[in-house]
């Protein structure tokens, strides 16, 4: 592009560009540093959980991957004068009261969220419907930053488990071997797999689904060959991730259980995601090739970069949004009462540990066991208790209760509803009931659940116990989790499960007569290790 005078009738008229002048840059970039330091703490534990867990690691790229897309339109924002809007500041507000929502109940998964709801009005307040008309698509981008809410996380990552142990089992008899399968353990006979949440395929899922995002957005093509190409990435990679499995087993059914381990099972998983990638690219050659819109892949598939200012064109400063203005305002507010909230440190009530537990309730006598290390990286409890108690009938009680001193950083109760089918366990029968005259002096209302495993039958009772209530509904326990978080500033708690063997020479109204009895005698004492 040389000089660019543009006809109109018999007149020229210069091309008219806009750039923001200092005030403006200052007003905002002060209002980023303001935003910045508000948000701070929610911002520093997700970096946090970037680095520790692997499937969000990601996560350090994407703010610049944003920043680079945005700069990519910089010579359509440049032709736009930046008139600010007062919608922007609306949202701002709504993101600020989200924030204060999210600090005083200690949840940062919503203090997260809240971050991208008030940069989103900043910048509306900036730029106006015209100007986040251009860049909305690369701010949406930066949601893959966010990590995603752990009860959320632990369905999706129970349900991925499964699908992927039965495929990959499938995988593994394509070779002529025998294999059992019980939930997501793969018995191979002299050797058993079980397939736990590091194999789930969420470590592939995540960046996948982040890097089909952004290969859509660049890939010039129809939107709905776009949106296949994104929405893509999930069979993707649950049959890559399920065929790595199968892989495995067939490995460690010949060469023995060094292949699932160390540094084989690690590059198993680069090569999986590699492998991915490599579908992608398949299918979007695939694609160019049909539709009125073909063109060959390096010409639908490119990166561009801005070319530079058109010599000879007219520059002029941008106006400050009276938007912006209020926006800082109110930004500055909001840090001067953050810094009033201070660190808002959770109430943590006095308890007894579970070390003391006693080994004798009422009539029941009981045998202590204790939780694999496998298991205790990942429910990331602060306390639990597993033992076998032993009736006067000789019949057992397994008793379970995992507690959490706090749950605002997102470890929470895994609900028995996504576990019991992972052990190969299915739910027959699942209803609720409620308990009556326990020791502790109030009904206890319980999940009832019955479970088979071939001809095997456990009953089972399970409820989420703490703060003063016992609760069986899943999703009230996640409401009242935040309620008590920002009323009582507490958001302790314990899953209890109580299981017994139904044996095939009895009914099911003696097991239900075995659990209560031995909910109503613990009830009491439990009271002592979860604190109302």
């Amino acid at each position: 592009m040389g000089s660019v005078p543009v006809r109109e009738g018999m007149e020229e008229k210069q091309l008219q560009l806009w750039a923001n002048s200092p005030l403006v840059w200052v007003f905002f970039l002060a209002s980023a540093v303001l935003l910045g330091f508000v948000y701070f703490q929610g911002l520093s534990y997700m970096v946090e959980t970037w680095e520790q867990q692997e499937e969000y690691g990601y996560g350090f790229m994407i703010p610049f991957i944003s920043l680079f897309f945005i700069w990519q339109k910089k010579n359509e924002l440049s032709r736009i004068p930046f008139s600010g809007s007062w919608v922007g500041v609306f949202i701002l507000l709504l993101g600020m009261g989200l924030f204060f929502l999210g600090e005083l109940s200690a949840l940062y998964i919503i203090v997260q969220y809240s971050f991208l709801v008030s940069l989103f009005g900043l910048l509306f307040a900036w730029l106006g419907w015209p100007g986040v008309k251009v860049i909305w698509v690369p701010f949406l981008f930066l949601i893959f930053m966010i990590p995603l809410p752990n009860f959320l996380y632990q369905g999706l990552s129970a349900q991925l488990q499964l699908i992927s142990s039965e495929i990959g089992v499938w995988v593994i008899r394509l070779f002529g071997i025998s294999v059992y399968l019980e939930g997501n353990v793969i018995d191979l006979g002299i050797f058993k797999l079980q397939v736990v949440e590091a194999c789930s395929g969420l470590r592939y899922l995540f960046p996948l689904m982040t890097l089909g995002f952004m290969i859509a957005y660049i890939y010039k093509a129809a939107f709905w060959k776009r949106a296949i190409v994104f929405l893509s990435t999930i069979p993707i990679t649950v049959l890559m991730n399920s065929f790595r499995i199968g892989v495995i087993g067939v490995l460690v059914e010949y060469w023995g259980q060094s292949m699932a381990e160390g540094f084989l099972h690690d590059f198993e998983g680069w090569v999986v995601f590699m492998a991915c990638l490599g579908v992608l690219l398949l299918e979007m050659m695939l694609l160019s090739r049909i539709g009125s819109d073909r063109r060959p892949l390096h010409e639908a598939f490119s990166i561009e970069f801005p070319e530079a200012s058109p010599k000879g064109a007219k520059v002029q400063y941008r106006r400050l949004p009276g938007s912006l203005t209020v926006s800082l305002a109110i930004i500055a507010v909001t840090s001067l009462l953050a810094l009033s909230l201070g660190n808002r440190e959770q109430l943590a009530p006095e308890r007894k540990d579970f070390t003391d537990f006693p080994l004798k309730v009422g009539d029941w006598k009981g045998r202590p066991d204790k939780l694999e290390k496998i298991y205790l990286d990942i429910l990331k409890l602060d306390d639990y208790v597993i033992t076998d108690y032993v009736g006067p009938d000789g019949k057992s009680v397994n008793f379970y209760v995992a507690y959490y001193a706090s749950q605002s950083k997102g470890e929470s109760a895994h609900s028995p509803r996504s576990c019991l089918p992972g052990g190969g366990w299915q739910i027959a029968s699942l209803e609720q009931k409620t308990l009556e005259a326990t020791s502790a002096g109030r009904p206890i209302k319980v999940n009832r659940v019955v479970i088979k495993h071939g001809e095997s039958k456990q009953l089972v009772y399970y409820w989420f116990q703490g703060r003063g209530r016992t609760i069986t509904n899943e999703y009230m326990v996640k409401w009242y989790l935040f309620w008590d978080a920002l009323t009582r500033n507490r958001t302790d708690g314990a899953l209890v499960r109580l299981t017994t063997v139904v044996t095939p020479d009895e009914d099911m109204e003696d097991a239900e007569r075995r659990l209560g009895d031995f909910a109503r005698q613990m009830s009491g004492t439990l009271d002592e290790y979860v604190p109302d």
